[in-house]
Formats: structure tokens, sequence, C-alpha cells
């Protein structure tokens, strides 16, 4: 039986943070992984679909290209090599992990971890035996029981479809789906995204919503709200997706981003006294300890905020309290994220919804503009940004844009959410011209009440 003082379930990026970590603290640092390291943001998430993200911006630049002097020739999308680029690159970030946590001094467990109680883990035939565990096993999408369902796939078979689909049905209406519209559209796919809600992006700032719908539908996926799939049936080559509007789409591929769940089945939590919520979730407090004696969880298993630079803060403050007498917490506070649609979505802090329930009285700014990259292409797509301010404290508790760059941007602008930083302060801090960005500080007349949306 081998002995450790810290055994992770997962080598996703939250459970490598935590084990690299706390090697280099000294400590007896393990990692159970049954796939490749790297987990879901290196393998069927993050790092994948930026790299397709970029490669679908290529339809627009070209076209573009047109309105300032270039001719472009004649040009093709290769399904087939971008596949292969992207399994090249994701083979080496892979084979960075393996070192990192080789250097460290931390072990690589290969196989499925099964908790026995609270201090040993099966891996196959093999014992181990740890003083602290932490659950960093992630989560998986998960599929509808409707008919047909089995002609779908989920995001993580989107990565590596054999061909590329000419048409295209998404089901979904999270940043899962919205993504892949877009980066389909962009490939040349006709993209039909179906949602049953509202709106798309469900927690999001609601005139961030309606923007980006009018923006996916002007960038031409044809976004089709209030309807869902309810049946899928194979017609010849194609799958015909039936709709609660009675309607019968075709497609060449159905992709269902309908949700994720935590990634807990066969862990062997029951034996160890860890407990679930209804939706697979294991509950934790403000450590990431679960309640049980040297049982942690970290990242999407744990389903708070589930990014992974959420995760690998989790894992490292857990290393840091354990094993270099410096105890921290993470803060899940104005955490600042980005939907890599086209056109971008970044936001950090409280949408307006959020903060009319916290507050008694807000100041609103909005501004929408054609960008002067535009001024030359012609294409229609527009910038939006908006500015949540608490009005006694003239404090800025939400930063919002939907436009080329918002990742970027919303990085920085989550510094001045986190460091407390007022309006005031914005209105001082010198444009940067011609910038879209420069809007955020030269935004100084509020919206006015009436035209503000009522709590």
């Amino acid at each position: 039986m081998a002995e450790f003082d810290l055994l992770v379930i997962g080598g996703g990026s939250g459970g490598v943070a935590c084990a690299r970590r706390a090697a280099g603290y000294g400590a007896r640092a393990g990692v159970i992984e049954n796939d490749r390291l790297g987990g879901t943001c290196v393998h069927r998430g993050c790092i994948p679909k930026k790299l397709l993200v970029y490669a679908s911006h290529f339809s627009h630049d070209f076209e573009d290209a047109a309105g300032y002097g270039w001719s472009v020739g004649p040009r093709s999308f290769d399904w087939r090599e971008m596949v292969r680029a992207k399994v090249a690159e994701l083979d080496r970030l892979e084979g960075i992990y393996g070192r990192l946590l080789d250097s460290s001094g931390a072990a690589v467990i290969r196989g499925t971890g099964r908790m026995l109680d609270a201090h040993t883990v099966a891996v196959g035939d093999e014992r181990h035996r740890a003083e602290t565990i932490v659950i960093a096993t992630g989560g998986r999408p998960t599929m509808p029981d409707i008919p047909g369902i089995e002609l779908a796939v989920s995001s993580d078979e989107m990565f590596d479809l054999p061909t590329f689909p000419e048409r295209v049905v998404i089901v979904g209406g999270g940043y899962i789906a919205c993504e892949f519209a877009c980066i389909m559209q962009g490939l040349g796919a006709q993209v039909t995204q179906l949602y049953r809600g509202e709106l798309p992006l469900r927690g999001f700032d609601r005139d961030l919503r309606e923007v980006l719908s009018e923006e996916m539908r002007k960038g031409g996926v044809d976004l089709r709200l209030n309807v869902n799939a309810t049946a899928l049936a194979r017609e010849g080559s194609a799958i015909a997706v039936a709709t609660t509007a009675g309607e019968v789409i075709e497609a060449d591929q159905v992709l269902f981003a309908t949700g994720r769940r935590p990634n807990v089945a066969g862990l062997g939590l029951e034996s160890a006294g860890v407990e679930t919520t209804g939706g697979g979730a294991i509950p934790v407090d403000a450590s990431s300890h679960t309640g049980v004696a040297g049982i942690y969880a970290v990242g999407d298993v744990t389903d708070r905020i589930n990014l992974t630079p959420v995760a690998i803060h989790e894992g490292r403050c857990i290393a840091e309290t354990l094993y270099n007498d410096n105890p921290q917490t993470p803060d899940h506070r104005d955490v600042a994220t980005a939907v890599f649609t086209t056109p971008e979505l970044g936001t950090v802090g409280l949408t307006e919804e959020e903060a009319r329930q916290a507050f008694p009285s807000l100041d609103i700014y909005k501004t929408r503009f054609r960008p002067l990259k535009h001024t030359l292409t012609g294409r229609e797509e527009t910038v939006f940004m908006k500015l949540v301010v608490e009005r006694a404290s003239d404090r800025v508790v939400g930063c919002h844009m939907v436009g080329e760059g918002a990742g970027e941007a919303v990085q920085l602008l989550g510094i001045a959410v986190k460091a407390g930083a007022t309006k005031a302060q914005f209105d001082a801090t010198m444009a940067v011209h011609p910038t879209a960005a420069e809007e955020f500080v030269t935004m100084y007349e509020p919206v006015p009440e009436t035209a503000t949306r009522a709590a």
C-alpha cells in the first residue's frame, strides 16, 4: 500500500495545481487520472474551443480585408487539417502537465480511483492511503432522454468529428451552445440553434443576452428561442430534428449542449461518508472541505463557479493552507469571465438584475456603437458596453461588454472591480484613443431612470 500526505483524484487543472503546489512544499503528493492529464479544459473545453474560435474568425477576416484594399484569392477550410493541428497542440500541452508534475515530485497514478474509506483509494488492484484526499473529477455533459438521442453528440465529441457537417442543429442556450453556434457558422456551416428559453445565457446581464442574440443572428446563426427539440430520427444521410414548434429541421450533425453535471459516478463517495446534492455536486464549505475529516473537493465537481482559473485557485488554497502554513480561502466574488462567441462577451461583477436586489439605488451607464474597424469593412457588428454603479458609494459593481476583445478587456476591468474602484476613478482615467475600451472611461452620463430596467 502506497502512503501519501495528499492524494488527488482527477488530473485536470484544479487537481494538478493542488498536487504540484503541495509537492513543492515537501508533501508526498499523488494524482490519480484515468484519462489524459489536463482534464476538460485542455482536451474537451477551453483550449480546443479557443483554437476553433480562432479558426472561425478567418472567414470574417478574409471578407473584411476587402474594405482595406486587400484582394484575397480562392480559399477553403480543411476540417481534418484543423483537427490534426489541434490534436498535436493538445498532445504538447498534456506533455507539459506531466513534466510539471514530475518536476515538482508529485506522482501520477494511472487508472480510476474509487474510495474505500476516508483515507484509502483503490486504483485497480492497488491500494493508496493518504492523510488528505482532494476530489477534483470535474463534470461531464448530460443528454436528455428523448427518442433518437443516440444520433446526437455532446460537446466532448464535437472537437473530433470525422467530417465537417454542412448543416448543424445545436440545442441549448448556455455558453457552450452559443460558442459552438458561432464557431460552426464561422467555419462555413448552416447553423440552427434551438433554445427553450426566452433568451440565451441565463444568469448573465439581460442587456448582454439581448445584444448577443441580435449580433449572433446578424452573423448568420438561425437562433430560435422558446423552441426545443423533441425527437431525432434518421432520414437517409440526414438527421431529422422535430421541435416543439411543430417543425422538422434536417441536419448533418446535431449537438446537444443542454447542461453538465458533476462527475461522481463510481467514486465510492458513500464509502467515505461524502454526501452529494440531488444534482450530484459535492457540497463544501468556504475552504473546500466536505465535512468529512481530511476530504476536500475543488472545481466543477462542487458546482460552485465552473471555471478553470477558479478550480486552480481552490486547489492552490488547499495546498497553501495545509503545507505552507499560509491559510487561504478561495474568494468567489467578482470573478471575471468571457464567452467566446462572435462577437465575444465579457463580464465581471454584478448584473443589473443582481445589483437591484443588493442596493437601493443604482446608476447605469450604457453605450453601443460600430467600432472603428468596421467603418471601412461595412460589417454591421456593433460593440455594447455597460457599467453598473452603486449610487451611494459610487462604486462600480459590474462591468459588461459584447464586442471584439471583450475577454481581454474584462480581465483588466476585473482588477478595478476587485479593488473597489469608483465611477469617479474610471472617469479620471485617461482614455487610450482610438480604442473600443476607452468607452469604459468616457461614459459620463447615466441612463435616465425611466430607461433603466425595473427591479
